[in-house]
């Protein structure tokens, strides 16, 4: 096997003015989301009227979220503490923590796909119980967390997860290579396009339905799971439009014109992805909401002493 991780440039670099605020930038929105993902699967364990499979699959949005923000604060403390030292040099951890961060990524992608397939499943096949119980969610769930974690192991058992120098951190080489496009059709390419392949399906499945005779309960559940997929495309959309710049510099590696410095640029708008994505799955959880108007409004028992 070879080595898990080489250096891609030897030679020192500066420190830019700019590192040290960027590094705090990116620790904060992640603890942000750290800090909300956990808030929100609290509640979702305990509200009991949270114990249903959306809300599970909802719950596994939250989970995945924390994964990520959690990787990218480690990566990036990893970072900054580099450059207040001025150290230029890595670890196993590095490679490890590079790994995580395209290993969570992943599964938060994946895990909008699994809302979308529920609500595919929910109007195409309504009377299917048994691909709408927890049961067969949990095993999605499962399988989407094994693809995430095997996928990017094509790279990292082959020594492609390298030391960047400019930008402190290990990450797969950016260059045109199998590899990058193997990782680009894993994390971004397929779980978006069949995200978009079945809001289309369903669009297209509710017109019929608005033309041929359906019993109105059957029609108002559909358009209420069509509205539901509608917000996944739209976290999804969130994510693709945020880290744009990440699939810019990627594009741009193939021609041998990256930024210098693009994973440092590339995280800052990757970490505000994850805050954006966590706070518009609070946004678009209705029953979420509920729970924590229910948690803020609750009234407290005032104990009034006995008069005698």
């Amino acid at each position: 096997m070879a080595s898990p991780a080489v250096v891609e440039n030897s030679t020192k670099t500066n420190i830019e003015s700019w590192f040290i605020p960027v590094d705090i930038l990116i620790i904060s929105c992640a603890v942000s989301s750290v800090i909300l993902a956990i808030l929100f699967l609290i509640i979702i364990i305990r509200d009991r009227t949270c114990r249903t499979v959306p809300m599970m699959l909802v719950g596994n949005s939250c989970f995945a979220t924390l994964m990520f923000g959690s990787a990218m604060m480690n990566l990036t403390s990893l970072t900054l503490q580099k450059d207040l030292k001025q150290i230029y040099s890595h670890d196993s951890f590095c490679v490890i923590a590079g790994y995580l961060i395209h290993v969570t990524c992943a599964a938060q992608n994946y895990s909008f796909l699994l809302q979308a397939i529920y609500r595919y499943l929910l109007i195409l096949h309504p009377t299917r119980f048994f691909w709408h119980s927890f049961p067969i969610q949990i095993l999605f769930i499962c399988m989407s967390w094994i693809i995430a974690l095997v996928y990017p192991m094509e790279y990292l058992f082959t020594g492609q997860i390298v030391y960047d120098v400019n930008n402190q951190v290990c990450e797969l080489l950016p260059k045109l290579s199998f590899s990058v496009i193997y990782m680009i059709f894993c994390v971004f390419a397929i779980p978006v396009s069949m995200i978009m392949f079945i809001y289309f399906i369903l669009i297209r499945y509710v017109k019929k339905m608005n033309t041929h005779v359906t019993p109105i309960n059957t029609l108002i559940r559909a358009r209420r799971e069509l509205k539901m997929i509608r917000r996944t495309v739209i976290l999804i959309t969130i994510v693709v439009t945020v880290c744009f710049p990440y699939q810019l510099f990627l594009l741009m590696s193939f021609f041998n014109r990256k930024p210098k410095y693009n994973f440092r640029i590339a995280y800052v708008f990757g970490d505000i992805s994850i805050l954006c994505v966590i706070i518009t799955v609070f946004i678009f959880t209705d029953r979420l909401k509920a729970s924590v108007k229910n948690i803020i409004t609750r009234p407290t028992s005032i104990i009034t002493p006995a008069v005698t």
